[in-house]
């Protein structure tokens, strides 16, 4: 018996040295990942409702299909190696020639230019655009609106009235104001355009902030002693993007509306650059002679660019509308 003891102490020293030892807990890495659990949930939830939206889906197909178009414009549309590749290529032979003519997929435009290659070359234009003027105008109305909505008093007077300045003059007006002075190129526009863009992100961010800093989960963070920096950038901004999402998705298609208008007008690029507003601009003295091609095609590529994006904008704002939820 004392012998069968000893025998089965060996083996269970044995079987413990044998088992790997469960590794001590750490607290912050359980409240870490206790806090990401609802989130994780929401944004699957999310996605799922994404998914099974048709219209984001449409919105998103025509999208990626412009991107894919802008990513492989080198291979699409070969540059010429010694000139610059936003620089449509022309041979000054008129009147414009239609789609499949003398090697002209898409016909040819005013002063001899490939439709095909200024609407292949300025679906980079245009994404580079909209996504450069939206993402700086972005981060420049987060900043100001969350400081102006979460500390209020004069910083918040202050802050708000030079919004107000700029809100209250008209966008395409001032964007025509500034780009008069620039230089006539693609940063001329990009710069006017985020001064016209910020402003509305502002006001939108302050009303979300106004809002949420009210919650009772601020008043228990600013109990235990949270600063007010943690507060503003780990609890209220982060729960205040939602309505900024959509709005930013719906106005990428909006800016290359905008940008494609001053450029119509004269405002932006010079004739033969890859841009489609300015496509349209120097095709309309054509289309009213029956070239219809020259304004059709670049003004096919506009609708669908800024329709992708409304689509998509529309069908998040369903999506992450609370009362979609329930």
């Amino acid at each position: 018996m004392a012998n069968t003891k000893k025998v089965q102490k060996k083996k269970a020293a044995k079987t413990d040295q044998a088992m790997p030892k469960k590794r001590p807990k750490n607290p912050k890495v359980e409240e870490l990942i206790a806090e990401l659990r609802p989130r994780i949930k929401e944004y699957g939830d999310s996605l799922r409702m994404v998914v099974h939206n048709p219209t984001v889906m449409l919105g998103i197909l025509i999208i990626s299909i412009i991107i894919v178009i802008a990513l492989f414009a080198p291979v699409i549309a070969p540059p010429d190696k010694n000139s610059d590749p936003y620089l449509i290529p022309m041979d000054f032979i008129l009147p414009p020639r239609a789609p499949g003519v003398d090697g002209f997929i898409l016909g040819s435009g005013d002063l001899g230019l490939d439709v095909f290659y200024g609407i292949v070359w300025g679906a980079r234009t245009t994404i580079y655009t909209s996504l450069l003027v939206v993402g700086i105008a972005t981060i420049i109305g987060l900043i100001l609106g969350s400081v102006a909505g979460f500390y209020g008093g004069r910083i918040d007077n202050i802050l708000m009235r030079i919004t107000d300045v700029f809100l209250s003059l008209p966008a395409l007006i001032l964007a025509m104001a500034v780009s008069s002075v620039l230089s006539k190129d693609i940063n001329s526009i990009i710069f006017s355009l985020i001064i016209v863009w910020w402003p509305s992100y502002a006001r939108l961010v302050r009303g979300q902030v106004l809002a949420i800093k009210e919650n009772t989960y601020i008043e228990a963070a600013r109990a235990i002693g949270a600063k007010n920096s943690r507060i503003l950038f780990r609890h209220v901004v982060p729960n205040s993007l939602t309505p900024l999402m959509v709005a930013v998705t719906m106005d990428i298609g909006s800016v290359a509306l905008t940008a494609a208008g001053l450029s119509y007008i004269g405002f932006g690029v010079e004739t033969g650059y890859a841009e489609w507003g300015r496509m349209v601009s120097d095709g309309q003295k054509w289309f009213v002679a029956g070239y219809w091609w020259t304004v059709a095609f670049p003004g096919l590529a506009i609708l669908l660019f800024t329709m992708g994006f409304s689509l998509v904008g529309d069908g998040l704002r369903d999506i992450f509308d609370p009362r979609m939820k329930r």
